[in-house]
């Protein structure tokens, strides 16, 4: 039966017995509906928090305010025949201070979330092997539509998390590695399904969040703050559904890059104090100077979905804009013996001499403006078919850095320095799948379908007079090019009776990339000629094989073995430049990534949750890893190497339970071990039996709510991570300084009071202890959130 809770959210499925698997929902609607009551709902009782039907829902009479998801019963729900599969409701992230989307899924089992400060651009995905730097191998969906960057790696391939706003989430499926045919490749981490709200009558809602974050490290000791605030309008007129919605982010981060020099020897300059001794990630003394500066970052996005049912059918268009600016000023800690700062120059201080690289302490400014566009049709053909259609449009409306060539205090400033714009960049998806139950015989269900991708990227650095009005005077580096993925894909499920269970997919894809081109770096030629390099196809087949088995009512276990490729990104083949303090080297030669992957699972269900075991194994071949390599000065210099053999062991023990031992007390806890290892490279064998970069041995995860009473809950976090190499030949040991990759332990903490049916008050902190830990750049010190929202 219902019974009414406030704060939290019931997903009222259609079928009242799916699994934690996310089996095929016995009835024939395919409408998901997500109740939310003013006063709040919460399913007691109910398995796995399944619920009822939606016709159950509507005449439910405590359920005020009503949402809908549309899926295609679930996206998850044919993945449970292959993957193992994580879903999060509204009410597993009531503990959560999630300020940004990427937060919902940071405390699940082997997903990290690079995410250096609440409003980063740069927040990457990295799931189990594959590291968070790796972001072409992990997929990202929202209603249907892709946020995942398949255009670049590393930090500027992060998902375009602020596309969906935290406050529109309904639920989040976690998809683990490539073992259904309908993803590609690129999900050999896995696949994250955002599903968001459909208003099902009128509807207003407003929230705001005020964080304050405390760092001390190297130079810098200070509170930097922020806001957000969300607001959005739904209603439904006759079968059109409406959603508006508005999201404002105003956040100052910590600095992210702290600038540091070789001691020099024989040598003289300015003296000086203010100076920090220290080690880089490798060991080696160095003098930190300064840094980049607090980060002052500003995001709006607006949001339209409109939704129509039209009997069988229904579409969804989403339409969402994003307007993001940052900023910062470098900062150098560095005085002269009359207290006058020194932005330059070499500088003598304790008689050791270094210098003051000036470029590293400059101005820089970021405007990206982006949209991104989607079309969901979905409906019956017959009795046992349905189709889905998806469309989506991703354009790159603006995106441009600007930075000055010094720091504007520093006596040599000019408006001088560079432009870097991305031109036409972007990309278009279409997808269409057939899904057929019951086909030919009981228990035979088969999805079907294919789907055609197509990016482009195009980078052009400029000289310019007057880098603060955007001038761009010369050119002096252009690189880019087009890359296209075309799909068939066929999944064959098979139930054999109440204990078997088996599926068999198959998917075809043919890869070019086309119109590559980057300028000739000959210093001679006083004229930028550009190098174009010829068009690349390939194809290739993966198999895919699954088999479930039930030993008692209570136990599932299932082995899938999949074979997926990941082709390369158009970075990873053309972008080939100079800006900044940053080289990038582009390899167009790169071939696909050659996956073998397997999965056993083992999972015995409780009365309202799972206990399960994930043993994983993945052998990959033409591993491409981004390599970067910090400079003297604070520039770095990034290639793109194929590893000839990586392979990754790992098993994760995972606990999602309602009321958990006792009452009132909901959990989700995560422990997985990793052993990733490089077993073959040719080019340098030297490096043969080292870690895999970026891949701790243990990661864990505690969330836990715990209801004091139908109007107030108190929450915990606990995040923990050992430590690892950032660099190939793992010669990065040192721990706690700028370039490292550290262990850390972070706890959190979080109270929401319902002050009334319309109004709740949230307060929050994340990482208690204050824990100065980096991942490459600095995790956040101690964060504190004060939130207030209000529906009508």
């Amino acid at each position: 039966m219902l019974k009414i809770k406030k704060r939290e959210i019931a997903l009222l499925y259609t079928d009242s017995n799916k699994s934690s698997q996310g089996k095929r929902a016995g009835s024939r609607k395919r409408r998901i509906t997500v109740a939310v009551s003013l006063a709040l709902l919460t399913c007691s009782g109910l398995k796995n928090v399944n619920a009822v039907a939606a016709d159950d829902a509507k005449s439910t009479a405590v359920v005020l305010n009503a949402v809908t998801v549309w899926g295609e019963q679930k996206e998850s729900e044919q993945a449970g025949y292959t993957s193992p599969v994580s879903t999060l409701y509204p009410e597993d992230m009531a503990s959560i201070n999630m300020a940004t989307t990427e937060d919902a899924v940071k405390y699940e089992p082997s997903v990290v979330i690079r995410r250096r400060f609440i409003g980063d651009s740069n927040g990457t995905l990295g799931m189990r092997g594959s590291h968070m730097f790796q972001t072409s191998r992990s997929m990202v969906f929202a209603d249907g539509v892709p946020l995942h960057y398949l255009l670049e790696s590393r930090w500027n391939g992060a998902p375009r998390w602020t596309m969906v706003s935290a406050s529109e989430i309904a639920l989040v499926d976690v998809v683990y590695g490539p073992f259904s045919a309908e993803y590609s490749g690129n999900a050999m981490g896995g696949v994250v399904l955002i599903e968001t709200k459909i208003p099902q009558q009128r509807e207003f809602h407003v929230d705001g969040m005020m964080f304050s974050q405390a760092f001390d490290d190297y130079g810098f000791d200070d509170d930097v703050n922020g806001f957000k605030g969300f607001m959005s309008y739904g209603d439904k007129l006759g079968d059109l559904s409406l959603y508006l919605s508005y999201n404002h982010l105003d956040n100052k981060a910590q600095p992210q890059s702290f600038r540091f020099n070789s001691i020099n020897t024989g040598s003289t300059g300015t003296t000086a104090t203010g100076g920090i001794s220290g080690k880089d990630s490798r060991g080696a003394e160095k003098i930190f100077y300064g840094d980049n500066g607090v980060v002052d970052t500003t995001t709006d996005n607006f949001k339209v979905k409109l939704g129509y049912d039209f009997g069988n059918w229904f579409a969804l268009l989403n339409v969402a804009y994003e307007d993001r600016h940052s900023e910062n000023v470098g900062n150098s800690y560095v005085r002269d013996a009359s207290g006058n700062t020194l932005w330059s120059g070499d500088v003598t201080q304790d008689g050791q001499t270094y210098t003051i690289k000036a470029s590293s302490l400059n101005a820089r400014e970021m405007e990206r403006d982006s949209l991104n566009v989607g079309l969901r049709l979905k409906g019956d053909l017959s009795e046992r078919s349905r189709m889905e259609v998806n469309l989506s449009l991703f354009d790159v409306l603006k995106d441009e850095a600007r930075a000055s060539a010094v720091n504007p205090n520093d006596p040599a400033f000019t408006r001088a320095g560079k432009i870097e714009d991305y031109g036409d960049t972007g990309w278009q998806t279409a997808e269409v799948k057939w899904m057929v139950d019951e086909l030919g015989t009981e228990g035979v269900s088969l999805v079907t379908g294919v789907r055609h991708e197509a990016y482009k990227l195009n980078i052009d650095v400029y000289d310019s007079n007057n880098y603060a009005a955007g001038n761009k005077d010369r050119l002096t580096d252009s690189s880019g090019g087009e890359s296209s993925l075309t799909a068939a894909f066929a999944q064959l499920i098979w139930k054999i009776d109440e204990r078997w269970d088996s599926s068999i997919g198959i998917r075809y894809e043919s890869w070019k990339s086309n119109n590559g081109y980057f300028a000739d770096d000959d210093a001679a030629t006083p004229a930028l000629d550009l190098v174009r390099t010829p068009s690349r196809s390939e194809s290739r087949f993966s198999p895919k094989f699954s088999l479930g088995f039930k030993p008692a009512n209570a136990w599932i276990t299932r082995y899938s073995l999949a074979k997926a490729y990941r082709f390369p990104i158009v970075e990873e083949l053309y972008s080939q430049y100079e800006a900044f303090t940053s080289q990038n080297l582009a390899n167009p030669d790169l071939e696909p990534e050659d996956g073998l992957h397997h999965n056993i699972m083992i999972e015995r269900g409780l009365d309202q949750g799972y206990v399960r075991v994930n043993l994983y194994r993945e052998n990959i071949k033409n591993v491409i890893e981004s390599q970067s390599t910090l400079l003297d000065g604070g520039g770095s210099l990034r290639t793109f190497i194929p590893v000839d053999e990586v392979q990754t062991t790992g098993i994760e023990f995972i606990v999602n339970a309602r009321n958990f031992l006792i009452d009132a007390l909901d959990i989700r806890y995560n422990v997985a071990y990793t052993d990733a290892e490089i077993i073959k490279n040719s080019a340098d064998p030297a490096i043969e039996g080292n870690r895999y970069p970026r891949m701790p041995k243990w990661r864990s995860n505690l969330l836990a709510t715990y209801h004091l009473s139908n109007a107030w809950d108190v929450g915990g976090t606990v995040q923990y991570a050992s430590d690892s190499y950032g660099r190939l030949d793992n010669t990065d040991e040192e721990n706690n300084v700028i370039g490292a990759q550290d262990r850390f332990l972070r706890l959190g903490l979080k109270t929401t009071y319902q002050v009334s049916r319309n109004a709740s008050i949230a307060l929050g902190v994340d990482n208690l202890t204050n824990e100065v830990a980096y991942v490459h750049h600095p995790w956040p010190g101690r964060t504190v959130y004060l939130t207030a929202s209000y529906d009508m």
